[in-house]
């Protein structure tokens, strides 16, 4: 964009070193998906092993005579790395190739361009493009440069290259800016499903785990779902109703990738801010995945980095259909669910995990028999109207006596509207957690 670099296509060759770092190696498999899902065609890969990157090229000169060879034999117009390259290697392979040069980040940050669809989503890919530009402008249009000695040869005190950066700059400012604005009317969403007690419960996991198939199956709604990389990249949310919990808000989140660039990491921080306030996690897993284990390690790093690896996470371990198993509930030694096993695309399991969201969300439920003077009329309708009562019977002496469950937060929220407070209520026999719910309220 700020300098002339050669024309891209989509015939790519592929590369991908073994490098001796002592860093977990990116997946070659995984590295394929990727390229087509940014819409590439991939005509030859090369492998490798080195114990350290090449200082110019990154690979040797063996393998950068092989890549020119390969480059030339299938005219291919783009030669794409599963490593992140330094802006001088970068410039060093294009001069010697004759064709574009993409690193893993540059592939990643082209894909969630393709698939940003509102104004946020493109803001935070372009703020991550920006950013990763900026350490690119180099040889920027030195034909425009005008900061030389001489009678007619001062310039104005900038170069092209300053003036490049400070526009860089400026727009990043900018995009900071607006972005700063989503997080500022996100928290005050939070606060207002905080103080109407609404949970939140968001959909994490590694990309392409069935995330949006899922959120479909419990809401009913019909968002992008695709068997691809990145399919999602704009978050959503919808208002979803749950035995003895009631109103609950269902989140879908970007999936997570190995490696993934801090510039993403940073750029969408307004929406995994989402995450990071949520009442519970569910983390989405592909059950048929045979590096599964390795994307359940990579999705609790990212959640960590983001501030949310302490919140409560229940495991659903998705797509069973292509296993042939039967949808289970696991349970630690205490009975608490841990893990629900489901198939999304089929359906069978989602009630399971219901419940499973049930028991987690609903720990802090009020259950016992409640006596009703006939002057708390008000209290009476206000628990009507919350479902939170299963039976009522009339005494000899006028009262009522309710069969209620209520979650705490809602019980609360009734007797302030009310006016009244936890310890004036009556119960038939012993209140429930007496001691325990009186210090909460």
């Amino acid at each position: 964009m700020f300098f002339d670099r050669p024309d891209s296509g989509e015939l790519a060759v592929l590369v991908h070193l073994d490098i001796s770092s002592g860093q977990e190696p990116e997946d070659p498999r995984e590295f394929e998906e990727l390229v087509l899902s940014a819409g590439g065609d991939p005509v030859a890969m090369v492998f490798g092993s080195r114990d350290t990157p090449h200082a110019k090229y990154f690979v040797g000169t063996g393998k950068l005579q092989e890549l020119q060879e390969l480059v030339e034999e299938h005219r291919a117009e783009l030669v794409i790395f599963n490593h992140t390259l330094s802006p001088s290697q970068e410039r060093n392979l294009e001069h010697a190739l004759k064709c574009r040069v993409l690193d893993r980040t540059g592939l990643i940050l082209d894909i969630f361009a393709q698939r940003a669809r509102t104004f946020e989503g493109k803001l935070q890919v372009e703020l991550a493009q920006l950013r990763h530009m900026s350490t690119r402008l180099v040889r920027g249009w030195t034909h425009l440069e005008r900061q030389k000695g001489g009678i007619g040869l001062r310039g104005p005190g900038e170069t092209q290259l300053e003036t490049d950066r400070r526009l860089l700059r400026g727009r990043i400012t900018s995009i900071e800016r607006r972005l700063q604005k989503v997080r500022t009317q996100r928290e005050q969403g939070r606060r207002s499903r905080q103080r109407a007690s609404i949970p939140t419960v968001s959909l994490v996991g590694y990309t392409n785990a069935g995330k949006s198939t899922l959120f479909n199956q419990i809401t009913g709604e019909d968002v992008y779902a695709q068997d691809q990389l990145f399919a999602t990249l704009d978050p959503t949310m919808r208002r979803v109703e749950l035995d003895d919990i009631g109103a609950t808000i269902l989140a879908d989140t970007v999936g997570f990738i190995s490696h993934l660039p801090h510039k993403l990491v940073e750029a969408f921080r307004a929406t995994l801010e989402e995450a990071t306030n949520s009442s519970l996690l569910l983390h989405v897993i592909d059950a048929a995945a045979d590096e599964r284990m390795h994307y359940i390690e990579q999705v609790e790093e990212v959640l960590d980095e983001i501030g949310a690896g302490e919140l409560p996470q229940l495991r659903v371990f998705n797509k069973i259909d292509l296993l042939n198993m039967e949808p289970r509930i696991d349970r630690d030694d205490d009975g608490n669910p841990i893990a629900v096993w489901l198939s999304a695309q089929t359906g069978v399991g989602i009630e399971l995990l219901f419940e499973a969201i049930t028991e987690l969300l609903g720990e802090e439920m009020i259950e016992g028999d409640l006596i009703l003077a006939p002057t708390e009329g008000r209290l009476r309708a206000k628990l009507f109207e919350q479902h939170a009562v299963a039976e009522e019977a009339y005494r000899e002496d006028g009262c009522s006596r309710l069969s209620v469950r209520i979650p705490q937060s809602d019980l609360k929220r009734i007797l302030s509207s009310v006016d009244m407070k936890f310890d004036q209520l009556r119960w038939d026999g012993e209140a429930p957690e007496e001691h325990q719910i009186a210090q909460n309220f």
